[in-house]
């Protein structure tokens, strides 16, 4: 009984979040008070998509094919936010390692105008051509009437999706996850409540339709940032920006670039893999695809307490290498893999038992059910190496190996996933079946050649 009220009190103190020196600190308590606030992080940023599509649905197929069409392009900025966040993340964790404080506050400073440059360039570009990007997507007449302004709003608005990877990337870093935690919560709460005031109106004002619901994410996530930057300027956390940092440094921006190219990389690579596999599917017809789509969306759904999990033993590995602790940055690595694996195997045996149910709530139609619950049962089959491939990842990232991640992602998800789905389902003619055999096969291995260059240890030696 006292365990699990030690736990739950445990629990508590992540959510309200305080500075701890993860470099003394237990590793099974550092790991609890850095996971918790990640999980629920992730859980926010996915709302976010859910809120916008529960509403925008109201305003017809159009609207709903203008932000699939979107969010397509926006992969793109993903990639080079979440890149960029995973240099700072591995960046900032190392300086405080050292005690560098004063330094971490510098390459925060850099990170933020090397996201500011990068969101500009990236976002004027989108801005100037939104028409034509829909267009190349495969935009009908009817959607380029209606949602060239949405698209237009959103690209505009990436700056605060850039800056708010960034920031909470450098949060993590430090050890204060529950900032990065917070952000997400105060962007998604404005986004839930001026949603549907800017596309239906209230009182008087009539509602902007599709362009409200553009406003509204950038808003609400443009106030997330403004939180974020208000707790890296008031000087009450040990990451800080003083005015002695405000100087541009070139040598360290060209290290961020750096370190961030890996990161997007895999983002990227991994990207392009799930896109080639949907192109695939979609040679079976609509049920299967539907049936994909919607194991995808459950799937991704577990795995996000998983990678709040794996995210850190990024911040274990980068204090604590920069506190010249190799042997305990192993050690929390290996712990946060076990824990995940226990966690992956649990939700395994649901998947096992429970599959049918859980399709059958997205979809009344028999074959979806069917073929959705199969790809849940072979998919989930290498959830347990999945686990500790997660793990293993973030563990590179942590130390600024990127580079490490994203050759293994070209190596197993383009040159044998890719093949191997094709092979599977058009020559041996499995069809879907065989691409939830491919996915399951190649991303086990995925795991196990992570598993076996992080044994090598020459993520020990990056230098950030």
């Amino acid at each position: 009984m006292n365990d699990v009220k030690g736990f739950l009190q445990l629990i508590w103190s992540a959510v309200k979040g305080k500075e701890n020196d993860y470099t003394t600190l237990g590793i099974r308590t550092s790991i609890v008070l850095l996971a918790v606030p990640m999980i629920l992080e992730m859980l926010m940023e996915s709302l976010f998509a859910v809120v916008d599509i529960f509403f925008v649905g109201r305003l017809g197929s159009d609207a709903l094919a203008t932000v699939g069409l979107t969010e397509s392009i926006l992969m793109l900025i993903y990639a080079v936010g979440m890149g960029i966040s995973i240099a700072a993340t591995a960046m900032v964790s190392r300086r405080f390692g050292e005690k560098n404080y004063r330094k971490a506050g510098s390459i925060t400073f850099q990170l933020l105008v090397t996201g500011t440059v990068l969101a500009l360039l990236l976002g004027g570009t989108a801005l100037y051509f939104a028409p034509e990007i829909l267009t190349l997507m495969g935009a009908s007449a009817g959607v380029l009437a209606t949602g060239t302004g949405y698209t237009r709003i959103i690209f505009a608005g990436n700056f605060a999706i850039i800056l708010l990877f960034l920031i909470n990337g450098a949060f993590r870093g430090a050890g204060l996850p529950h900032l990065a935690m917070r952000a997400l919560w105060i962007a998604n709460a404005f986004n839930i409540v001026l949603d549907p005031i800017l596309i239906f109106g209230i009182g008087s004002f009539t509602g902007l339709g599709l362009e409200g619901a553009a406003w509204a994410t950038t808003l609400g996530r443009s106030i997330g940032v403004v939180y974020q930057l208000y707790h890296l300027l008031n000087g009450k956390h040990s990451l800080k920006i003083l005015r002695e940092n405000l100087v541009i440094r070139v040598t360290v921006i060209l290290k961020i670039l750096k370190v961030s190219s890996g990161g997007i990389g895999q983002y990227l690579i991994d990207s392009a893999s799930w896109i080639f596999l949907t192109r695939i599917i979609a040679e079976f017809g609509s049920n299967a695809l539907a049936g994909y789509t919607i194991a995808f969306r459950i799937i991704i759904f577990t795995l996000l307490p998983a990678w709040g999990l794996s995210s850190a033993a990024a911040t274990l590995v980068g204090q604590n290498l920069g506190a010249r602790k190799a042997k305990r940055a192993e050690v929390a690595v290996w712990l946060t893999a076990r824990y995940n694996v226990i966690f992956m195997a649990v939700v395994t045996l649901v998947f096992l038992l429970f599959g049918k149910q859980m399709s059958a709530f997205f979809s009344q139609d028999a074959e979806v059910i069917s073929i959705s619950s199969e790809a849940l049962k072979i998919i989930t089959l290498g959830y347990i190496f999945f686990g500790l491939g997660m793990v293993m990842v973030q563990a590179f990232n942590g130390a600024g190996d990127t580079r490490t991640p994203a050759l293994i992602n070209i190596g197993v998800l383009w040159l044998i996933e890719i093949p191997l789905a094709y092979t599977l389902a058009l020559i041996l003619k499995l069809e879907a079946t065989g691409i939830f055999i491919a996915i399951a096969i190649c991303h086990s291995l995925h795991a196990l050649v992570s598993w076996w260059f992080f044994r090598q240890g020459k993520w020990k030696k990056t230098q950030v």
